[in-house]
């Protein structure tokens, strides 16, 4: 989260009460709504997008993991449940 007191977007104004803004609580909360909202946006500008062969790289990584992970743990799961049945005799 960045610091807002001393950002571009503020207005330049501080409140009496140490800059911990003023006025009511309703316009209190749609300012921090806004401010929220529009830092969202900030930051969603920097995103860069993948290329189309960069997406299908990525994805084709993220299925290979899944499949070794899941063969993985799949071994796990057949070994333990052959190692129940030989100790409790099944």
């Amino acid at each position: 989260m960045t610091d807002v007191s001393a950002g571009t977007r503020g207005s330049g104004r501080t409140s009496r009460k140490g800059g911990k803004g003023g006025g009511n609580p309703v316009s209190r909360f749609f300012r921090a709504v806004s401010l929220f909202v529009s830092q969202i946006l900030d930051e969603l500008r920097k995103v860069v997008r993948p290329t189309r062969s960069e997406l299908v790289n990525y994805t084709i990584v993220v299925i290979v993991f899944v499949t070794v992970i899941m063969a993985l743990v799949s071994s796990i799961d057949f070994g333990f449940t052959k190692l129940v049945l030989w100790v409790f005799g099944g």
